[in-house]
C-alpha cells in the first residue's frame, strides 16, 4: 500500500507530459476533481495538480523530440547521482542526467533494460506528493515489460526493491515492495502484450470505476481495457486521456 512516508525506493512523485497542459488540466479536473496551479513564471509551463489543497500529481509540456504523452513515476532516492551510476552498471540508460530543480529537489530520468521509462526524486524542500491512496490520488503502479523476470535484478540493484512472485488466480504477478523494516508494497510487474510498448501504468483511486470510465469517454478519452474485478483487490479499468496518456482507475476493496 502506498503511503506518504517516503522511504527509499517508494513512489514519491508522478507527473504528466502532455502537448496541451491547459486541456489536460481540464480533463483531469473534470474526471478526478483536480485543480491546476502553475509552479511559477520560470517553470516552463510546469505545475501541480491539487485536490482539496493537497498536491496529488503534476504536469508539464512535452519537451523532448519524439516524446509521447505519458505519466511518469518517480521513486525516492537519497542520492540521484549514485542512482544514475547504478542504473548504468545494471544495464539501464540515463535519459536525463541528475539535475537540481531549484531548491525543490534533484531529479534524474532513466530507461530500464526492458525499455520502460521512470525517474527518481531526491527530496529538497519538496518531499513528495501530499496525498496517496485516497479518492483522486495515486493508488498503485504497474510495470509492463516483455520479460518480467529479466528486470528483477535491475530494480533490485537500483532501488533495492523486494520482489515476490505471487498469483492472481492463474495470472503470474511480481509484487514490488521497498526494503527495510518499514517495507511498503508499491506495485507489480506484468508481461507486456505483443505490439504494445514497455511502460509504467499509474492507478488512480476512484469511488466508482464504471462511472469514471463513462466520464473518460464523455471527456474525449478512450478505454484500453474495460472495467473488470480482481477478487479482494477491487474493480479497475485502463484508459487514456484525450492525448493518449495511459492510466488506470480503480475502486479498491475496503
Amino acid at each position: 500500500m502506498l503511503t506518504t512516508r517516503y522511504v527509499p525506493g517508494a513512489p514519491n512523485w508522478i507527473d504528466l507530459g502532455t502537448p496541451d497542459v491547459d486541456a489536460a488540466a481540464a480533463f483531469y479536473g473534470s474526471l478526478l476533481g483536480w485543480s491546476f496551479q502553475s509552479a511559477g513564471p520560470h517553470s516552463g509551463g510546469y505545475g501541480f495538480f491539487e485536490l482539496d489543497g493537497k498536491v496529488v500529481a503534476a504536469a508539464g509540456p512535452l519537451t523532448q523530440e519524439g516524446a509521447v504523452s505519458a505519466w511518469m513515476p518517480y521513486f525516492r532516492t537519497a542520492d540521484a547521482d549514485a542512482t544514475a551510476k547504478a542504473v548504468e552498471q545494471a544495464g539501464g540508460t540515463v535519459r536525463i542526467a541528475p539535475d537540481d530543480v531549484f531548491t525543490k529537489g534533484r531529479m534524474a530520468g532513466f530507461t530500464d533494460p526492458g525499455g520502460a521509462e521512470f525517474a527518481v526524486w531526491q527530496p529538497g524542500t519538496i518531499k513528495g506528493l501530499d496525498l496517496v491512496t485516497e479518492n483522486g490520488s495515486l493508488a498503485w503502479l504497474e510495470l509492463y515489460v516483455p520479460e518480467p523476470d529479466a528486470v528483477q535484478p535491475f530494480y533490485h540493484a537500483v532501488l533495492d526493491w523486494r520482489i515476490q512472485d505471487i498469483r492472481f488466480g492463474d495470472m503470474p504477478y511480481l509484487l514490488l515492495s521497498t526494503a527495510g523494516d518499514d517495507s511498503q508494497d508499491l506495485g507489480g510487474v506484468m508481461r507486456l502484450q505483443e505490439g504494445d510498448r514497455p511502460h509504467w501504468l499509474s492507478y488512480f483511486e476512484v469511488a466508482d470505476c464504471d462511472a469514471a470510465v463513462d466520464r473518460v469517454r464523455e471527456l474525449g478519452g478512450d478505454v484500453v481495457a474495460p472495467a473488470a474485478d480482481i477478487e479482494d483487490v477491487g474493480r479497475f479499468a485502463v484508459v487514456t486521456d484525450p492525448f493518449g496518456a495511459r492510466f488506470a482507475v480503480i475502486a479498491s476493496v475496503g
